[in-house]
């Protein structure tokens, strides 16, 4: 399935993947718009929240694209060992994860120009 959003977010450097938890690092809210411009409808949205402050320290949410009958799922939680969101993102129960994502050009754009003698 062609995700356009999702892969300019990765592009553009906002969702990043790491080995260490095999998940992306993001704001959540990003691939939440990101899946909503690819055609997913949001159908479900929990968040969890600390006991001290209320503030929401993860959560859930879930989408159907009525087109394609695709759903995608993400599971996000902050670290509070680090100023990072981490979040796992399956399109219908797969994983989506770099491999299958094509990879950012990150090279300076080189003109080709031909001189005319």
């Amino acid at each position: 399935m062609a995700m356009n959003a999702i892969d300019d977010l990765r592009r553009q450097g906002k969702m990043t993947w790491t080995e260490e938890t095999r998940a992306w690092i993001a704001v959540p809210e990003h691939i939440v718009d990101a899946l909503g411009n690819d055609g997913f409808v949001e159908c479900k949205r929990v968040t969890t929240t600390s006991r001290r402050d209320l503030r929401p320290t993860g959560g859930v949410w879930q989408g159907v694209n009525r087109s394609t009958g695709s759903v995608a799922s993400m599971i996000w939680t902050d670290r509070p060992s680090r100023a990072q969101t981490i979040a796992f993102l399956t399109i219908d129960a797969h994983s989506v994860q770099p491999s299958e994502m094509p990879e950012p050009d990150l090279s300076p754009k080189l003109s080709s120009r031909r001189e005319m003698s």
